[in-house]
């Protein structure tokens, strides 16, 4: 085992020092754009293998919804940081036509980020779980009678993050009534990430799991350098994705802009989706270790974080760069992206609620999503023709999210209410001044 361990960590590692040896040197910058994707997208790989193993090693010191959450925060920051760009764009250009539309790329790209991770991460997730090969021996895939029954069963002690992200969701529906991503909204947003770690920090570690491969080695090791190493993977699968993730994003635009994709359909879309990758990465790994239950606390970790600290610190780089306090502003067009964003939330969570999602479900998370994204791409190049405006469309679909998700919640209201008692229960236990008692204990 220590001999798979040690190839495997250095095959990882192997895969990053091309783009560590081009970025230091410089010569990154005269590859072509082909080659760019090429070198950087091995590093994403590369550091996104790391990130998840000392996520799994962390596992034996920390509580295992703080190490999720770290590897979650680690592995979008690619997105935080092509966002952040945008949003320090609209601060430095404000009140020019260049910095109007920044602003609008920052939401448009934040909540491209967001769909992206419900639409493909938790859609294709599920389905990947249920119909990979040896998905029978899984214990979370449930065999269920019926036409596309069969579902992925989750941790029951998600349900604090469910809960939160809950939060998150119906306080984005009013962030565009605001005129822009304001200062409360970064208070309100913030302070649910700040109180949920709070939080996960109070709770016990858990029983250790049997962890094979780079993990087990690697937990085999003292206290002192199993922490010092789980830093040293985290900070360097960090630095790796932070630098190398921008220019594959930009280098897929690129690509696509060549082919005739117009350029804000490709940052709305493409440049998240390839920021996104390091996690979906993760999450594909782990899946296949058989660890389905970790993997989609990690889908649902991400979604978490970039549904308020994504959002919520958006203003304070834009007043940055402003010099000055100031919202974030967006056009009528972000109000309809983001109320579509959050409806789609509103909807996802109501499919997680009862700590199950189907094959069924799945399918439709993902087919609603791909026909908003292909609809909306065919009315930009004129390939569709509807009686309403790309806005009205938008809001034709948030519709039918929020309708979908009133009746789900409907139908499973004692599943909410039990959720809801469940989490309120960890939170007064977390802060209670008597012993703690294990996360999910009612």
């Amino acid at each position: 085992m220590r001999r798979q361990a040690i190839g495997a960590l250095a095959g990882a590692f192997a895969l990053t020092l091309p783009w560590i040896v081009s970025f230091l040197t410089g010569t990154a910058h005269g590859y072509s754009t082909g080659v760019t994707v090429l070198v950087s997208g091995l590093s994403v790989l590369g550091a996104s293998f790391l990130l998840a193993w000392g996520a799994e090693t962390a596992e034996k010191d920390v509580p295992r919804a703080f190490a999720i959450a770290v590897l979650a925060v680690l592995a979008v920051a690619p997105e935080y940081a092509v966002d952040a760009l945008y949003a320090w764009n609209a601060g430095v250009f404000a009140g020019t036509e260049r910095g109007i539309e920044a602003g609008n790329l920052a939401v448009a790209n934040m909540t491209g980020a967001n769909r992206i991770l419900i639409g493909i991460g938790w859609a294709g997730v599920a389905l990947f779980t249920v119909f990979r090969n040896g998905s029978s021996a899984d214990p979370a895939v449930k065999q269920r009678d019926g036409f596309l029954a069969n579902s992925v069963s989750l941790d029951r002690d998600i349900g604090l993050e469910i809960v939160f992200l809950f939060l998150a969701t119906l306080w984005a529906f009013l962030v565009p009534f605001g005129g822009g991503i304001d200062i409360l909204d970064m208070a309100v947003l913030v302070g649910l990430y700040v109180a949920y770690i709070a939080i996960v920090l109070k709770g016990d570690v858990e029983a250790e799991e049997a962890h094979v491969g780079v993990p087990a080695y690697l937990q085999r090791f003292p206290k002192p350098y199993r922490a010092a190493t789980v830093i040293g993977l985290f900070a360097y699968s960090g630095i790796m994705i932070f630098t190398a993730v921008e220019p594959f994003a930009h280098g897929l635009e690129q690509l696509g802009q060549n082919v005739g994709i117009p350029s804000f359909f490709m940052i709305q879309w493409i440049a998240p989706l390839a920021s996104e990758s390091p996690e979906l990465i993760v999450v594909v790994y782990l899946v296949n270790k058989a660890r389905s239950t970790a993997g989609f606390n990690a889908l649902i970790s991400s979604k978490l974080n970039q549904w308020t600290l994504l959002i919520g610190t958006l203003v304070l780089v834009y007043s940055i760069a402003l010099g000055q306090y100031g919202a974030l502003p967006f056009d009528q067009k972000q109000s309809g992206e983001i109320w579509l964003t959050a409806a789609q939330s509103f909807f996802a969570i109501s499919l997680l609620v009862n700590f199950e999602i189907s094959v069924r479900e799945a399918v439709a998370l993902l087919v609603l999503f791909l026909t908003q994204v292909i609809s909306e791409f065919l009315l930009i190049r004129g390939l569709l023709e509807l009686p309403i405006s790309d806005y009205q469309l938008l809001l034709v679909f948030t519709g039918i999210y929020i309708i979908l998700g009133l009746g789900l919640f409907a139908a499973r209201r004692k599943a909410l209410a039990g959720i809801l008692r469940q989490s309120a229960g960890t939170v007064s236990d977390a802060f209670s001044s008597a012993d703690d008692q294990p996360r999910g204990a009612d």
